[in-house]
């Protein structure tokens, strides 16, 4: 009888566990959503605005708006210095050097291989966490990696080789970018416990910014009035890519590692093709149908193998 109340009870505390990370995941899949929507309104903005200062124009905008938000909140827990600069140090991270590395690396190559490179993120993600925290990855999590690795190669495979000197340097650019992503994502787990996504977000925004607009100051020479159409943009990035979002993903990586809120990032590809399809009007082929099966059941074995490692470490 205590046995089988014990199991009971092990079944609905595993039950708990489970719908409560099913709210970290869904937070951090919205994320990977908003930001899977940036690569088309970046390439449209780019009739108007070059990449650096696109991207610190976007951080100025989101930082505005975090600020204001704080100010309203009046959150009564002060960070304190050591933590400021931790949250600066990732906003710089996260922000200044990731999305300059990105939006040059996106305008340099392809977009097929810009989804390759980011399919790496999780890999690159969980060999650092090794390398450096001594973290062991399961074999589960591992072949849940590898198989949505597959499935972006499924979608993005083309026969034609590469080799445009250009589209090389942006491919090495936006490999670079995972690692700094990567360490934007250890960086924030240091304090993200401790304050509010609001308080965390303005910090690593505002630093982000700050360190933005100099860079920014490289395109002078190509500087103009954006059109409409760009300037909506432009805003649509700055709320909603970069406040909602990243609200959201500092949320997620409360109760995920970094390792497994990156394997979020594969669903990248499928949204990109979805939104590619709704937006431009292309057609869906049958190899990138068959990619998205594969990437969604890599990311359902990489998280599933998550959920089941914390329902034991809460015991």
């Amino acid at each position: 009888m205590d046995t089988m109340m014990a199991k009971q009870q092990e079944r609905l505390k595993t039950r708990r566990v489970r719908r409560g990370n099913s709210l970290y995941i869904s937070a951090s899949i919205i994320a990977v959503l908003l930001w899977s929507t940036s690569f088309v309104g970046t390439k449209i903005a780019y009739t108007s605005f070059p990449p650096l200062t696109l991207g610190a124009a976007r951080f100025v905008i989101a930082a505005i708006i975090l600020g204001l938000i704080l100010l309203i909140k009046k959150d009564k827990l002060k960070p304190s210095v050591k933590d400021i600069g931790l949250m600066s140090i990732s906003g710089v991270l996260g922000t200044t050097l990731y999305f300059s590395l990105e939006n040059i690396g996106v305008e340099l190559t392809t977009a097929s291989n810009a989804a390759i490179i980011v399919a790496s993120y999780p890999a690159i993600t969980a060999l650092m966490e090794f390398l450096f925290f001594r973290k062991k990855t399961s074999w589960v999590k591992a072949i849940g990696i590898g198989v949505a690795m597959i499935g972006v190669y499924q979608i993005s495979y083309s026969p034609e080789t590469q080799t445009d000197d250009k589209q090389l340097v942006g491919n090495i650019i936006l490999i670079v970018a995972g690692f700094i992503f990567a360490l934007y994502n250890f960086t924030t787990r240091k304090v993200v416990k401790k304050y509010s996504m609001i308080t965390i977000s303005f910090y690593q925004t505002l630093a982000g910014a700050i360190t933005f607009i100099p860079v920014a100051l490289i395109e002078k020479a190509s500087w103009q009035t954006p059109d409409i159409k760009s300037f909506l943009i432009l805003l649509y990035l700055g709320v909603f890519c970069s406040v909602i979002a990243f609200l959201l993903y500092n949320f997620g990586l409360r109760k995920l590692s970094s390792s497994s809120a990156m394997t979020l990032m594969n669903l990248v590809p499928i949204f990109g093709v979805l939104f590619s399809v709704l937006l431009l009007n292309e057609v869906l082929s049958i190899n990138q149908l068959i990619g998205g099966v594969i990437i969604i059941l890599g990311v359902v074995l990489s998280m599933r193998e998550t959920s089941k490692k914390q329902v034991l470490e809460s015991k």
